[in-house]
């Protein structure tokens, strides 16, 4: 039987069960897990009691739950928005960020690089959720206005709903998990939140992430000055939550997250100078001590000798000498350890400019002067749509994410960088900006939901993302007059959107509407679809990049496309014969992939092309 191309989003479950059955093979009875034997298996590590330490709300088995539905839906192209379709590896979609993160997950699955969110901070019923969030696409295509409203009912979230933290956890669980298997091994994700769910954050990214896995909880100042009307504290900062797909166990684990470290800026560099003009250069001193007592290192308690007043000094007993006895002697010949402008001063060591590592370590405490504020980010707009167009209350300065772009991702490669709530693309301006910068070739995946906005010429969210990317790249070919600048200024627009092929609902009861089902055998394709929606969507299903280069070849008189240097051929024909399916077999592809309607009333060419395409190793399906 020839195999069918599965229009559904990945089975996270399946595939989790397919990850424990390498583990354990021993755990699974006819295809199901044994969870006594499990536990056997894990012994001590099982956790039996009744109480355990963990967070848990209400609707929390509802998000799981949510997390294991597949999508049937897909993502249209839509060129005509788009910059430099054809070739650019930039991605904006347009949709439900939970339906297309599901949809991703086949194509994408551990190849990202570092993911940025800025979700909303559940602060004054600020976000939209559905609410029943299982239905999942249908509720998008009606408040979309796609199809029919009726019975649905889409509603901000308010304190007085009841449930204010659960729902707010509701929306972010099942989001966070699927943005966890995009991640590289040595990826990270940076999420912005304020005080008022930075606890529940966190506590849902242990879970999610591992303990183990946290970072650091990076603090952002994003105002410039108080505000004298606050109620009790004037809110002066952010948090930035960061989290690694697998932390480093120690300095020399080769896996894991691998952190930059930060340009160095001319306040660093003021704070070398050479007072003793030492032949080695500019220098600068630091702490001679360490926080060990005599008790726990007796070798670092010992006295050394003051050469120029001849006196004998002892540490603290609290914070003894930072070297051994060995190690001082050497510093002293080098000529290292400092004894102030007077000569008498507690000893200091020396350390060169030229042997200080080209940058410095992140901190956790980020200035606004260094990362910039919400009132830059506000100037950043308007110099791109106009005075007057504040868009947002609270936008994100591109010298913050630039920030995190230097620390998480290498201008050499061609890192993937994720923002699911993309709001009004500030991201993908720090992308391309930093790429214009240090010649990198970093790419970007933005995804926003249409919401309303009452804005005449922008009426949705989505709308505002797109053109400010579109502004920025206009602005960088406005400036590039030689013509100098080989990045990637463009970007595909992909919009979600019911599948494009009619799906079989075993559940239909309704005469009619089992008839409609029935035509299905005849012609699966909805009426209103292009060959390109058709073509995109068998590119994703079978899990390949929307941005991989697609071709056209033609087999005597049909058309194929080649994905990625003819990997995959996807033929669109309703009608197949024999010596067209040779010269598909003959281009030596690992796949084809051919409408189910091309074979209608020839089964036996069906079957024939699937023996046929086996035997020569290659992996054959229809749709």
């Amino acid at each position: 039987m020839t195999e069918k191309l599965a229009l559904k989003s990945m089975d996270i479950t399946e595939e989790k069960k397919k990850a424990l059955k390498q583990l354990f093979p021993e755990v699974f009875t006819e295809g199901k897990i044994d969870f006594e034997r499990l536990k056997q298996v894990l012994g001590e590590a099982v956790d039996s009691s009744r109480e355990r330490y963990g967070l848990t709300w209400a609707g929390k088995s509802e998000a799981i739950k949510n997390i294991q539905t597949q999508s049937v839906g897909t993502l249209r192209p839509a060129p005509e928005e788009s910059v430099n379709f054809d070739t650019t590896e930039n991605l904006i979609i347009e949709g439900d960020n939970l339906e297309v993160l599901k949809l991703l997950q086949k194509s994408y699955y551990g190849k990202v690089k570092m993911i940025y969110i800025d979700p909303p901070y559940n602060k004054n019923g600020e976000f939209i959720y559905p609410d029943n969030f299982r239905e999942g696409l249908e509720e998008y295509l009606r408040y979309t206005g796609q199809v029919d409203e009726n019975g649905v009912k889409l509603t901000t979230n308010t304190e007085t709903s009841g449930r204010y933290h659960s729902k707010w956890l509701n929306m972010m669980y099942p989001r966070l998990f699927l943005a966890r298997n995009l991640l590289k091994e040595d990826g990270v994700i940076f999420v912005s939140i304020d005080d008022n769910e930075v606890a529940n954050l966190r506590l849902i990214m242990d879970e999610i992430f591992g303990e183990e896995n946290f970072i650091a909880n990076i603090v952002w100042q994003k105002k410039q000055s108080p505000q004298n009307d606050a109620t009790y504290f004037s809110d002066m900062h952010d948090h930035i939550l960061v989290y690694a797909k697998r932390a480093k166990e120690n300095k020399a684990d080769p896996f894991g997250w691998q952190r930059n470290l930060l340009e160095r800026g001319e306040e660093q560099d003021r704070r070398y100078s050479n007072p003793d003009n030492d032949p080695r250069g500019d220098w600068t001193s630091v702490d001679y001590t360490c926080n060990k007592t005599a008790d726990e290192r007796p070798n670092l308690y010992y006295p050394i000798v003051n050469p120029n007043t001849n006196q004998v000094i002892y540490p603290s007993r609290s914070r003894v000498w930072r070297f051994d006895r060995e190690t001082h002697e050497k510093n002293v010949r080098e000529n290292r350890i400092w004894w102030g402008n007077s000569g008498d001063s507690f000893p200091r060591l020396k350390k060169f400019r030229s042997e200080v590592q080209d940058g410095i370590v992140p901190s956790t405490w980020w200035d606004r002067k260094d990362a910039g504020d919400n009132q830059q980010a506000r100037r950043e707009l308007r110099k791109l749509f106009g005075e007057g167009e504040d868009f947002f209350d609270t936008p994100k300065p591109t010298k913050l994410i630039e920030r995190m772009l230097h620390i998480a991702t290498n201008a050499t490669e061609k890192d993937i960088i994720l923002d699911f709530f993309a709001g009004s693309g500030t991201t993908a301006q720090s992308i391309i900006q930093l790429n214009k910068k240090d010649n990198g070739n970093r790419k970007f995946i933005l995804v926003q939901l249409p919401e309303p906005t009452n804005h005449q010429e922008y009426p949705t969210i989505s709308e505002i993302t797109k053109e400010r990317v579109r502004r920025v790249i206009n602005k960088i070919k406005q400036d590039d007059e030689l013509g100098i600048n080989q990045q990637d200024l463009g970007f595909k627009v992909f919009k979600l959107d019911s599948s494009n092929f009619k799906i079989w609902d075993g559940e239909i009861e309704d005469a009619n509407k089992l008839k409609d089902q029935l035509e299905m055998f005849t012609d699966n394709i909805k009426d209103d679809r292009t060959e390109a929606d058709l073509l995109y969507e068998i590119v994703l299903k079978a899990g390949y990049m929307l941005t991989e280069k697609i071709e056209t070849v033609t087999v005597g008189e049909t058309k194929v496309y080649s994905v990625k240097s003819g990997e995959l051929l996807v033929c669109l024909s309703r009608k197949l014969d024999s010596e067209t399916i040779e010269g598909i077999m003959d281009l030596e592809p690992k796949q084809v992939i051919c409408l189910d309607l091309a074979f209608m009333g020839n089964d036996q060419l069906k079957t024939n092309t699937a023996l046929q395409m086996k035997s020569k190793g290659i992996k054959f399906r229809t749709v």
